[in-house]
């Protein structure tokens, strides 16, 4: 069984389309799709061990999140020796936020992560597209600035207004816009649950739930803290981004880059490009950050192949050596770190320290993964 996970108007359909035709090219069967947001599909599933058991070839099931007992079926479909059809699962809800889902699911499906475009999908010449308007596919591909925040801004409130009550939650829209807005201020920071919710005059726990909720939805990344034995008082709270770019200017009310570029933001908005860049072309969930009470940190840490591998994102021109770069090489016995910035030079700082412009960075994070 396999799941594909990510925010709405990803591209999740689209992949799934290209999927089914080489199933058919292949010889694969035939093809069911039942697309849940119709209200025809989903009275064809309300009878679903009726209307599930008898088919044969590739099952596709789109936005199963609006049936959430679906889980509860699939189990014994998927357990079942002769496998007389496969099931291809696309989510805009991660497991954790649509109940039970992880324990139906444990052991019988292979999760990937749907990003929306990637920089080495549209090519290097499109690095500016990408930061400043987002990876949403109708939001690259808009026909102007001016087209692609209004989709921007529509989006944000059909998804709000329409998708999460959908899910089940009953947060108003306008409260979880507010905490959505606020939190973009706070893109790139230590989580602070108790400061955000002063700000919202609500509990440090509805800040949490509100957090948790865009995190489910794929809106948020709650980057966890790495730490260890390293006598050094170290940071043990997460690390807040908004995933989509072009979601994090809509509400910071950016609408260009040249407003960008003037914006006290601007770092942290590449900052969260380019890590949610990197971790695509990783494709891992074993990511950290690394920061210590005294000031040195490291914006991003992978593990692959029995080391450790470090990243510092910045907007900068020219890059250069800090202290925090030499105590994080150091402390965490990096094999290397990169710093990744938006120009086209490449050099190095230190000997195992090197700036390199984003799309080469990318392109060696894909050659370098296992087959």
């Amino acid at each position: 069984m396999g799941v594909l996970l990510g925010a709405r108007q990803a591209g999740k359909t689209t992949l799934a389309q290209m999927v089914a035709e080489a199933w058919e090219d292949q010889g694969g069967g035939p093809v069911h799709w039942f697309d849940l947001e119709l209200p025809t599909a989903r009275s064809a599933l309300s009878t679903a061990e009726l209307t599930l058991a008898p088919l044969r070839g590739l099952v596709v099931l789109d936005e199963i999140q609006r049936m959430p007992d679906l889980f509860t079926l699939l189990r014994p479909l998927a357990d079942r020796r002769e496998r007389p059809a496969r099931f291809l699962i696309l989510g805009s809800a991660s497991p954790e936020l649509v109940r039970g889902v992880s324990e139906t699911l444990a052991g019988r499906a292979l999760f990937t992560a749907v990003p929306g475009f990637t920089v080495d999908e549209l090519g290097a010449g499109q690095i500016e597209a990408l930061w400043t308007r987002g990876s949403f596919p109708r939001s690259v591909l808009a026909p102007s600035e001016g087209a692609s925040l209004r989709w921007r801004e529509a989006f944000i409130a059909t998804f709000l207004e329409r998708d999460l009550p959908q899910l089940g939650i009953r947060v108003p829209a306008e409260t979880l816009r507010r905490f959505w807005t606020m939190l973009a201020h706070y893109h790139g920071q230590v989580w602070n649950g108790a400061e955000l919710a002063h700000s919202l005059d609500t509990s440090p726990k509805s800040a949490h739930h509100y957090r948790d909720i865009l995190a489910g939805s794929f809106m948020v990344r709650v980057l966890p803290p790495w730490y260890e034995n390293l006598k050094k008082r170290q940071v043990k709270s997460p690390k807040v981004y908004l995933r989509d770019s072009g979601l994090l200017h809509s509400l910071l009310a950016i609408p260009s880059l040249a407003d960008l570029r003037a914006h006290p933001r601007y770092g942290a908005s590449w900052e969260g490009f380019a890590l949610e860049q990197v971790l695509a072309a990783a494709d891992t969930r074993d990511a950290y950050f690394w920061s210590t009470q005294r000031g040195a940190e490291l914006d991003l840490l992978l593990f692959a192949g029995g080391k450790r591998w470090g990243y510092e994102f910045k907007c900068a021109d020219a890059p250069t050596m800090t202290k925090s770069m030499h105590i994080a090489l150091q402390d965490l016995d990096l094999a290397a770190l990169t710093v990744v910035y938006p120009g086209t030079a490449r050099y190095r700082l230190h000997e195992r320290v090197e700036v390199v412009p984003l799309a080469e960075c990318l392109a060696e994070i894909i050659r370098s993964r296992p087959e």
